[in-house]
């Protein structure tokens, strides 16, 4: 089994995955390193998808005891965001939910809109989203500004065998006046199958924000991850016989893959 990297643009989140799936799935790839898949999102800040694609992987997820992609994505960021209101209200509910997120096993080392509104020590927290919108509104355009951690040395860097958390590292923004707004993540290990759909999502509403609270609309989502899987509940057969069934449903919606990866993904 071999280690192969991986490069992918797509205006659709749904096909962009379907592609990275078609990579893994091929015989002999065992894990994409890196995987860099970037989404063009329009002018209006809509995502385009393929739903029939989305209830593929949450079918298969829940016969797996796995979580939705839509649970997912809200770790990133919720759901419930109403941009017609102050963002403070967010920040507010979300600090009211967390007391019973907490409680869930799943959750025991952090989550991850947690740690972008509440970085940091329970005693002296930091919302680096709002640091962000802030410092840009003053005038601080500096790249490096413009990011967001998840990763705590404090409490991450353990000597544990398998950490399922945080997966993400880290989050950068990228401002452009005449283009927009473009958000990047980065993860060390990404499992495709159980999660990285709803990664996908998740950036896209976190960027979708921050487009919004800084006046300019999201244009892209890249998504790196220095080592891509199917993951450990998926077999290369499985995912073999789903690879029909993801492009029937690409095709239905008027959204082929590129003729060179008809039969399977091309992996640079």
């Amino acid at each position: 089994m071999s280690e192969r990297s991986l490069l992918i643009e797509d205006d659709n989140l749904s096909r962009a995955w379907v592609r990275a799936f078609a990579a893994l799935a091929a015989p002999g790839v065992e894990s994409l390193a890196p995987l860099v898949l970037t989404v063009q999102i329009p002018g209006d800040g809509s995502v385009s998808l393929v739903p029939a694609v989305g209830a593929l992987v949450d079918a298969a997820l829940t016969l797996r005891g796995t979580p939705s992609s839509g649970t997912t994505a809200n770790t990133i960021f919720p759901s419930f965001w109403n941009p017609d209101r102050p963002r403070s209200e967010l920040y507010e509910r979300y600090h009211r939910m967390l007391p019973k997120l907490r409680k869930d096993r799943r959750n025991r080392y952090g989550i991850y809109f947690e740690r972008l509104i509440a970085y940091g020590s329970d005693a002296a927290p930091r919302n680096q989203l709002e640091y962000i919108i802030r410092t840009y509104a003053r005038g601080n355009h500096r790249r490096s500004a413009l990011q967001a951690s998840i990763l705590d040395p404090l409490r991450d860097e353990t000597n544990q065998r398998r950490r399922e958390f945080p997966c993400l590292q880290q989050v950068s923004f990228l401002p452009d006046r005449h283009a927009g707004l473009a958000i990047t993540g980065y993860y060390p290990m990404q499992y495709l199958v159980d999660r990285a759909y709803g990664n996908y999502l998740g950036l896209c509403r976190l960027g979708r924000f921050i487009a919004h609270e800084i006046g300019m609309p999201l244009t892209r989502m890249s998504c790196i991850a220095a080592t891509a899987r199917l993951g450990d509940k998926w077999t290369k057969a499985w995912a073999q016989t789903q690879l029909t069934a993801l492009r029937d449903s690409l095709t239905s919606a008027g959204c082929t893959l590129p003729a060179d990866e008809l039969t399977g993904g091309q992996a640079a």
